[in-house]
């Protein structure tokens, strides 16, 4: 799965998800477009799909935050 999204400060827009289960993933970019990384990461962090490891959302979360963090310390 792929992970496509804008991010302006902390406010995350524009999410896509190549990948994984269409119309929930279409649903979660609606509904967290314009959220900022925080709020994205303390809603989805951790939310695992069945017995696995990790989920799509708790993806985005992971991956919003690297970015995140990634473009604070490289100014």
């Amino acid at each position: 799965m792929l992970i496509k999204f804008d991010i302006n400060g902390n406010v995350i827009t524009n999410i896509e998800f190549v990948g994984g289960c269409p119309g929930n993933l279409k649903a979660i970019a609606k509904l967290l477009d314009g959220q900022t990384v925080e709020y994205i990461n303390e809603k989805l962090r951790g939310n695992l799909c069945g017995n696995k490891a990790t989920s799509c959302a708790d993806q985005l979360a992971i991956a919003v935050t690297k970015a995140f963090e990634e473009i604070n310390n490289n100014g």
